[in-house]
């Protein structure tokens, strides 16, 4: 039987064996916990989300966050709402996905994370501690991007990857003065293997190529030769 706190709302009849909803919680009708999933205080799971068997969410995350605009925002956002996360994983305290988001097992998501609409993240990943992944994002399995990266929209990373602290992914060289430029620019391409050191900046479009490695503190203006080691401000192969 789930084991529900006093004190939780919880909306929704499709509670798997063993869930536990701890205190404040919220679970809007629709919600679909599997089996000995934890939901622990102040997380708040929107309709018709979907998480896996065994997966736990940590306090005051937002589990189904619908994005906003206001008239400042040139790109407005669209999205399903639907958001499913596989069995197996941990979504770190003040966590916020947002919907249309899918996120595959055994992956964590670390506190403070952000995940934004149109996002699909594979199995064994680390999206780490106060990431933020943009929309239009699609993450391979086994990837792991460290603390406080930055994956622009319209990026794509594939299988194992590996993204140190503080990279940071751009996708507008009008640097916004010309609104939105998503057709024309994109976010990062980054095959699979590729290893991006700590504190690299890299210019939109750019493609990094597999299993390349940029070195720490560089910035990448053109595309990587795959298999190739570059360095530098701008980056060159070494």
């Amino acid at each position: 039987m789930p084991t529900i706190h006093s004190s939780a709302v919880v909306e929704t009849d499709s509670l798997g064996e063993g869930v536990t909803i701890g205190e404040f919680a919220v679970v809007r009708p629709g919600a679909v916990l599997g089996d000995g999933v934890t939901i622990h205080p102040h997380v708040i799971v929107d309709k018709d989300v979907e998480i896996g068997a065994g997966t736990d969410v940590q306090s005051g995350s937002c589990i189904g966050r619908r994005p906003l605009a206001t008239g400042s925002v040139a790109n407005k956002p669209t999205f399903r709402e639907v958001l499913r996360i596989g069995e197996g994983c941990a979504i770190g305290v003040s966590a916020v996905v947002y919907y249309d988001v899918e996120i595959g097992a055994d992956t964590l998501v670390g506190d403070h994370a952000s995940i934004r609409e149109e996002v699909k993240i594979g199995d064994h990943c680390v999206i780490g501690r106060s990431v933020a992944v943009a929309n239009e994002v699609e993450i391979g399995d086994g990837t792991v991007i460290m603390f406080a990266s930055n994956v622009a929209a319209k990026s794509t990373l594939g299988n194992g990857v590996f993204v140190a602290a503080h990279v940071l992914t751009t996708n507008d060289n009008a640097l916004g003065a010309e609104g939105w430029a998503g057709k024309e620019d994109a976010g990062a391409q980054i095959e699979d293997g590729a290893r991006i050191g700590a504190n690299v900046t890299l210019l939109p479009g750019v493609r990094i190529g597999r299993e390349a490695i940029v070195a720490a503190g560089s910035v990448v203006t053109r595309d990587v030769e795959p298999g190739s080691l570059v360095m530098g401000a701008p980056a060159r192969p070494r």
